[in-house]
């Protein structure tokens, strides 16, 4: 089982800040993990919608290539401007 975190506009457009998922067979990466994601339809369809979207595994900076495994927390958030 893993931990995921959604912050910023992307928790709201999700509607929760966080949720735990086992890994469904297949998805061993960032990538795949956000396409999971993202497949669900509704509301999760959010993720698609953000561009250069960041992530974190384990509270370090990734990309979608990065390896995801069972007790792995995955941070997601969009890009945040501000002045």
């Amino acid at each position: 089982m893993i931990r995921i975190l959604y912050f910023a506009s992307l928790r709201e457009a999700i509607g929760q800040s966080a949720e735990q998922l086992v890994l469904p067979p297949g998805v061993s990466s960032v990538g795949a993990l956000y396409a999971h994601l993202a497949g669900r339809g509704g509301a999760w369809e959010a993720l698609a919608r953000f561009k250069n979207l960041r992530v974190a595994v384990n509270q370090k900076m990734a990309d979608m290539d990065a390896a995801v495994r069972d007790g792995d927390e995955v941070a997601f958030f969009p890009p945040v401007t501000g002045g």
